[in-house]
């Protein structure tokens, strides 16, 4: 159907930037493409901002922020920024200044604020700015590759007038981000110049990284749309890991090659107007300098013909027994996009339906749409928050609280953008799951889409700290305030972690918790979802896929203690 991508052949940029969803492949395919452009003796500059990036463990060489020489490739230069490192000392430079000569409680609240993914992504972008704008390095490369392009989300906060005056130093508007463009100050024209060459078609390509999956196509098309809207249209789609052959005699290969054509089939309109090409399923994970280089030609399974894939794993009756005999009254699931967070907590809702329990099932998946008929069990009662409407609502709440407060139409123009961050979603959402839990008293609640520990914490200190500040957040409901403490109670909440047994989306999720952990909320379980190590397959090329999966559920089941499930893969 599609072209099989070539770095020859796709009319590149100078400056390519990688972006998608967690787990797509964006840092494989950055890395295949620098590769093969070096082997081919072009000078290649390769930097990775992705904070689960694993690209010393590709190149297998020790890596730092300034830049490596790859020894098998002698034109390849790669760097590997850590964005979490580089907020560190970013959200320091903004909070130190004020050590000692404010409350311990300001301090505490504008750490926090600071602490956010938006805060994480400035200062990625902070970081890689440089690489753009530095003549030197521009006339060393005649590419420069980033693993993790900026989102739509963050360059329009840098364009934004408001961004570069003293309104941020100073307001507490009610969204979600605050401040975390503080003392950039002097960064003004060197964002200018970064953000410019991003959108000259001349100079920058966008690969969009995709797999064909709904979710993942989906993510895409909004990214692709966002980055449009600021002016970044030089765009191109890849869709990584396409099963190209089908094994007739396997249920599970049927069934994989089925669902991949489906998702392709229906591809969103917006991304069928760009250059799309594909990059077959390969069996080997992708790292050391033999698999990069392989990736974009060929794949040999000669290796793992005897892989016996003959493992027993915990199901989910393990779980749902559990959350039965500790007597939970909230569950979340929580995990990144496209891991399959509604079908388990259906799958939680009607496990302990099954004992008896009053549950009430809700989620803000738009996909899911998770039915009473769908159900079909007297003891399950269903609701759906539509996300979009609880976020317009807080936008318009938030929104005209400022207004009524005075402010600037520059200053208006920040909150507005600024209440389009990830965060400020989950707060709108919270709120809903919140009422939802509060009237649910004599239920078992299980709720898809939880949100971050960051979140929580913001929250928290919003209504803790509010009246020192010059502009309050949004009113909090009562509901909200009651059930941050019960979030906290072990014996209350449980927390169960979607994950898929890959790199990148295990690294998403130990993030995750981490960050619940930052909020005092414990959690215990983890459900390993899609696995094909436990969907018994026949099939060789997928087989070898499976034995990739051992070592991330391995690591899973040591670091859980063995409070780990294994879903297998589903059509």
């Amino acid at each position: 159907m599609y072209e099989v991508f070539n770095p020859e052949n796709a009319g590149l940029t100078k400056y390519l930037f990688y972006t998608g969803k967690g787990g797509v492949g964006k840092t494989s395919t950055a890395c295949a493409t620098a590769v093969s452009l070096a082997d081919k003796g072009k000078k290649v500059f390769l930097i990775s901002t992705d904070p689960a990036s694993n690209l010393q463990d590709v190149f297998e060489t020790e890596l730092d922020n300034k830049g490596v020489s790859i020894k098998q490739v002698p034109n390849l230069v790669v760097a590997n920024l850590n964005p979490e490192e580089a907020a560190a000392e970013y959200r320091e430079s903004v909070v130190g200044p004020y050590r000692g000569k404010m409350p311990e409680s300001i301090i505490a609240n504008m750490e926090e604020q600071l602490s956010g993914s938006c805060t994480v992504e400035i200062a990625s972008f902070n970081e890689f700015a440089h690489f753009i704008t530095d003549d030197k390095i521009n006339n060393q490369y005649d590419y420069i590759i980033f693993d993790t392009a900026p989102t739509g989300h963050t360059l329009r906060m840098l364009q934004l007038p408001s961004a570069w005056d003293s309104f941020i130093d100073e307001s507490t508007h009610g969204a979600s981000c605050l401040g975390q463009l503080s003392g950039l100050g002097d960064k003004k024209e060197m964002y200018a110049h970064a953000v410019k060459t991003l959108s000259d078609k001349d100079m920058t390509t966008l690969i969009l990284v995709s797999r064909p999956e709904k979710a993942p196509l989906d993510e895409a098309a909004r990214a692709s749309k966002e980055l449009s809207d600021i002016g970044v249209n030089n765009q191109e789609l890849i869709i990584n890991g396409v099963l190209e052959r089908v094994n007739n005699s396997d249920p599970v290969s049927e069934s994989f090659f089925e669902k991949q054509q489906k998702a392709m089939a229906g591809i969103p309109e917006s991304l069928k107007a760009m250059p799309v090409f594909v990059l077959p399923l390969r069996s080997y994970n992708v790292s050391g300098i033999d698999n990069i280089r392989r990736m974009l030609i060929s794949d040999d399974l000669s290796e793992l013909d005897d892989f016996n894939n003959n493992f027993e794993f915990p199901g989910l009756t393990t779980l749902i027994n559990d959350l039965h005999k500790s007597k939970k009254k909230v569950i979340f699931t929580m995990g990144k996009g496209g891991v399959g967070k509604t079908t388990i907590a259906a799958a939680i809702a009607l496990g302990l339906a099954k004992f008896g329990e009053k549950v009430h099932l809700t989620t803000t998946d738009p996909a899911g749409n998770i039915s009473a008929q769908a159900i079909a069990n007297r003891n399950v009662e269903v609701s759906n928050i539509d996300e979009a409407e609880e976020l317009q609502k807080y936008k318009d709440e938030v929104i005209s609280k400022a207004i009524a407060g005075g402010v600037s139409k520059e200053d208006l123009d920040y909150i507005k953008e600024d209440l389009r961050s990830p965060c400020t979603q989950e707060i709108a959402v919270f709120r809903a799951f919140a009422d939802i839990v509060e009237k649910a008293e004599e239920k078992v609640v299980v709720i898809d889409t939880a949100p971050t520990g960051h979140t929580l914490l913001l929250l928290n200190s919003t209504e803790s700290y509010h009246k020192e500040m010059e502009r309050s957040n949004a009113e909090i409901p009562e509901s909200v305030m009651k059930l941050l403490p019960r979030l906290k109670n072990k014996n209350e909440t449980e927390v169960v972690i979607v994950a898929l047994p890959e790199a990148t989306p295990y690294f998403e999720a130990y993030r995750l918790e981490e960050d619940l952990n930052r909020a005092d909320i414990d959690n215990k379980w983890w459900v390993i979802n899609a696995s094909l190590l436990a969907a018994d397959t026949n099939d060789p090329f997928l087989k070898a896929r499976a034995a990739n999966e051992e070592k991330w559920i391995n690591r899973i089941a040591e670091e859980t203690k063995g409070n780990y499930v294994v879903i297998p893969w589903q059509k």
